[in-house]
C-alpha cells in the first residue's frame, strides 16, 4: 500500500478525520534522564491532546522514537487513520523514510515497532523541522525533566 501525505496539497483528501502530532524526545545527559512530549492538533489546528511521559534513564534517540510511539498508539487508539508527524531529529525521520538504516539494537526495536503502527494508518507522513518550529513539543519534555529534577533534590 502505498502511503501519501494528507498535509501535501497533491495528495487526495482523506476521508477519515485527520491528525498532526508534533513529537520531541530529550536526554539531560545522553544517557540521562529522558521523557518525551507529543502535542496532537487536529486538521483545524486545535490542540486535542498533549502527551508526555518521563522515560527514566535513556538516550536522546531513545525519547525521540518513544514519542513517535505514543503519537502512533495515539492515533491508531482514537481510530484516526491519517497522521502527519511533525519532529526535529533528522535521524529518526531519515530512518523512518528509509534514507538512514537503524543499526541500534535497541532503537531498530523501536523502529520496527513504528513500522508496525504506520501499516495501521491510511496516511502517514513524517517531516523533519528545526527545534524552533517544535516548541510545543519541547516545552512538554523540558517540563517533565523539570519536575523530576525539582523532585530528586
Amino acid at each position: 500500500m502505498t502511503q501519501k501525505s494528507l498535509f501535501d496539497s497533491s495528495a487526495p483528501r482523506a476521508a477519515a478525520p485527520a491528525i498532526k502530532a508534533n513529537i520531541d524526545g530529550g536526554a539531560r545527559g545522553n544517557p540521562g534522564p529522558s521523557a518525551y512530549g507529543v502535542v496532537v492538533r487536529d486538521a483545524k489546528g486545535e490542540i486535542i491532546a498533549e502527551l508526555a511521559e518521563y522515560l527514566g534513564n535513556q538516550t536522546n534517540n531513545f525519547a525521540e522514537y518513544s514519542g513517535l510511539l505514543a503519537a502512533l498508539e495515539y492515533a491508531v487508539r482514537e481510530k484516526y487513520l491519517s497522521l502527519a508527524v511533525i519532529s526535529d531529529s533528522e535521524l529518526m525521520v531519515k530512518q523512518m523514510k528509509g534514507q538512514y538504516k537503524v543499526k541500534n539494537p535497541g532503537l531498530l526495536e523501536l523502529y520496527t515497532r513504528a513500522k508496525s503502527l504506520v501499516r495501521k494508518l491510511e496516511h502517514f507522513s513524517i517531516q523533519h523541522v528545526l527545534r524552533a518550529q517544535n516548541r510545543d513539543a519541547d516545552r512538554l519534555v523540558n517540563e517533565i525533566l523539570d519536575s523530576r529534577a525539582r523532585g530528586a533534590r
